[in-house]
């Protein structure tokens, strides 16, 4: 396994040092290594006490018996893309964008997320061509987290597109400072990985732009003359600067063995979305940790026809899951794995402590003494979590 970098805390969403010690009681705890009844104290952001009982102390939160566990972990989300861009012709205020983006992640339990933005812009007809905008998207939602406007943890995750023409000029706008966790390496040439069929992607493209048949083939021929081009050059100026940035290095759609061996020669930790039950097995024996979309696992397949989420679930190759396009579908996804599993431990851990160590961020994913205190209290009905409550750092943020 590649050696995971060990991002560095995130005080600008730490509970002041004057906020009172609040306990959550008579709850069902998520243990790293069990479950019990009992209570959980946090204080002046972290956890301070967790102790076994039904108890309910005096001015104790009674959770009556509600499941509380660490709050989530996103590590790939298309949702802030979706809120400054919301319909294919509209372009919506980034400040808005970022604030409802934040809020809506917290509404859901996700206390940490790892933003994902596209480096590597393209020209193309139709409304197809990629525009830049991630240095100044990045610089926002920064601002945004320093001057404490945010409710939940926000790092970076940089989708470095290699079927495109400007990667390498834009990776080199970020630096060690930008809170980078995540470079992954995303491969979009039509006719491989995800869109290995041409009849499903011709789907995909002309429902999403109206592209005309004729259209549709020039942009085919022209992104995979493009990805040819500047695939090598594009996939080491990735691997560079992931490790320039101290991010750990993600593979995006893994679909064959050479896929998965090309992944491995770079030292990726991270496989987000393999496409086939082979390629999810390569990686897991590689040990690279496999990650799936929660709406996979939710719906039973692929929006693009690859493998179903589930399938990997019962095989024992799914590590992680992110909520992808859907944030509700995070914790949904864990109580229906939890069903598949027979396991709610095991399946929270896909959601909380395996996307943090994955990451490499040691001080949360976990209901353990001196964590920060990320905490999520909810009930399932008829296999629908309903959320009580979010904690982020100690602070109620839903």
């Amino acid at each position: 396994m590649p050696e995971i970098a060990t991002l560095r805390p995130d005080p600008m969403t730490l509970a002041p040092m004057t906020l009172a010690p609040m306990t959550l009681a008579n709850a069902h705890l998520i243990l790293p290594e069990a479950e019990i009844r009992g209570q959980i104290t946090v204080q002046d952001g972290e956890i301070v006490a967790i102790s076994e009982g039904g108890a309910v102390p005096k001015g104790a939160m009674d959770c009556i018996g509600d499941i509380v566990a660490p709050g989530l972990i996103e590590l790939h989300t298309d949702n802030l893309e979706r809120h400054i861009r919301p319909r294919p012709a509209v372009h919506w205020p980034h400040g808005a964008a970022i604030v409802a983006h934040d809020a809506e992640l917290a509404s859901c339990g996700i206390t940490t997320v790892f933003d994902a933005i596209r480096v590597g812009s393209v020209e193309g007809k139709g409304g197809t061509g990629w525009a830049r905008y991630a240095r100044e998207l990045a610089d926002e939602v920064l601002a945004f987290r320093t001057q404490g406007a945010l409710k939940i943890s926000h790092h970076l995750h940089l989708r470095a597109e290699v079927c495109s023409h400007s990667l390498i000029e834009e990776l080199a706008q970020f630096g060690a400072d930008d809170r980078v966790g995540i470079v992954s390496i995303m491969d979009h040439t039509p006719g491989q990985r995800q869109f290995a069929d041409l009849d499903q992607y011709k789907v995909y493209m002309r429902g999403k732009h109206g592209l005309s048949h004729e259209d549709f083939e020039d942009h085919v021929s022209t992104r995979q003359a493009l990805g040819v081009q500047m695939r090598d050059a594009h996939e080491a100026a990735a691997v560079k600067a992931a490790g320039r940035l101290g991010a750990v290095l993600a593979s995006h759609d893994d679909s064959t063995l050479n896929d998965v061996a090309r992944s491995a020669s770079h030292g990726i930790a991270l496989a987000e979305f393999p496409t086939t039950l082979s390629a999810a097995q390569a990686c897991h024996d590689r040990a690279i940790a496999v990650m799936m979309g929660a709406p996979n696992l939710i719906r039973g397949a692929s929006h693009s026809g690859n493998v179903a989420a589930g399938d990997l679930a019962e095989a024992g190759l799914l590590d992680i899951l992110s909520s992808d396009y859907v944030p509700s579908a995070l914790l949904y996804s864990a109580v229906r794995l939890s069903e598949i599993w027979g396991d709610m431990a095991r399946a929270m851990a896909t959601v909380t402590s395996a996307p943090a160590r994955a990451t490499g961020l040691t001080d949360r994913g976990v209901l353990a003494l001196g964590k920060r205190a990320d905490l999520i209290r909810f009930r399932p009905l008829n296999g629908v979590p309903v959320l009580q409550g979010v904690w982020s750092a100690g602070i109620r943020v839903a």
